[in-house]
């Protein structure tokens, strides 16, 4: 990667996940709206430990930096985007539950079930979860009412049983039997790559992109979700806790199969150098406006934690 078109890169991700963590702010005051009764402190405190903690928000910057590519608002991409962040926090939460992965740290610091409770936990995701489709359909988020039915029917479908959470229950019968190859990338591809995928199509939605430009960004937004499963893979063998900001090893302490424990390190980095190059070539009739998306697939592929 060219040093100063990494150095935009860095910049334009670091920028992003300020921007849309001040709109996360704003959202989860303690502030009520219209057709609210109440918003209550403890829920909205862990809402907040669960969303306001860190991360690269990744999925929000493929929504705008599609958006951006492709002429939508910026300030209705940026809505759009709050709104996958919630979902995706919202799973982190209930990913990390005692029933589910049983994580006591995210983002290095305390699960939101270990610094309140179990039961904030689910509710605090539950909260997460609805109020992305209120952010999707609310009038501020100022785009053309088709755009935004599709937006929501797109969002449910990528998150839910067809999608992450079909993937998420997956992955804990993958824990009792072992899945062939076929079925690890389709789990995989639901788990982790429906957001992904959706977060590309949503930017394209909200810029009222023809069809065969949406299938295209779809495909881009699928191809980097498998290179971020598989790169998450690899780094649960090579990384540690340190590193990763929540516990790394525990596919091969609970003898979970993955793409890299089938093939090897050598082999997923190999796979992943195709998934990037596959990526770019989708993005070659944008040319050099398109930059900071293949920055960004290269980034999904190589990171460190």
């Amino acid at each position: 990667m060219d040093r100063n078109m990494a150095d935009t890169f860095a910049a334009r991700l670091e920028a992003t996940g300020r921007d849309v963590a001040a709109l996360l702010e704003t959202l989860l005051s303690g502030t009520v709206v219209e057709g609210e009764i109440a918003r209550p402190d403890g829920l909205m405190a862990a809402m907040r430990h669960g969303v306001l903690n860190g991360g690269k928000r990744l999925r929000p910057f493929l929504v705008i930096e599609t958006a951006r590519l492709l002429g939508a608002p910026e300030t209705s991409a940026r809505r759009v985007a709050a709104a996958l962040e919630c979902i995706h926090c919202y799973s982190l939460i209930h990913d990390d539950l005692p029933a589910m992965d049983d994580d006591d740290l995210r983002r290095g610091q305390p699960t939101v079930h270990v610094a309140f409770d179990e039961a904030t936990a689910i509710l605090a995701g539950d909260a997460l979860l609805t109020l992305a489709f209120d952010i999707l359909s609310a009038p501020e988020t100022d785009l053309p009412a088709e755009a935004r039915l599709k937006l929501v029917n797109q969002l449910a479908r990528a998150s839910g049983v067809g999608g992450m959470v079909g993937g998420q229950s997956l992955d804990l019968n993958a824990e009792r039997v072992t899945p062939d190859e076929a079925g690890i990338v389709e789990l995989q591809a639901m788990k982790t790559g429906a957001l992904l995928r959706y977060a590309c199509a949503a930017g394209a939605i909200a810029a009222g992109a023809d069809e065969q430009v949406l299938s295209r960004m779809t495909r881009f937004g699928e191809i980097i979700g498998l290179a971020f499963q598989l790169a998450d893979d690899l780094l649960d063998v090579t990384s540690d806790a340190a590193t990763l900001g929540k516990a790394a090893g525990k596919d091969a302490e609970r003898g979970k199969a993955t793409w890299v424990s089938l093939h090897g390190v050598a082999a997923a980095r190999e796979r992943l150098d195709q998934l990037v190059e596959e990526a770019s070539l989708l993005l070659e009739p944008f040319g050099s406006e398109a930059e900071i998306l293949r920055q960004a697939a290269g980034f999904i592929a190589s990171r460190e934690r």
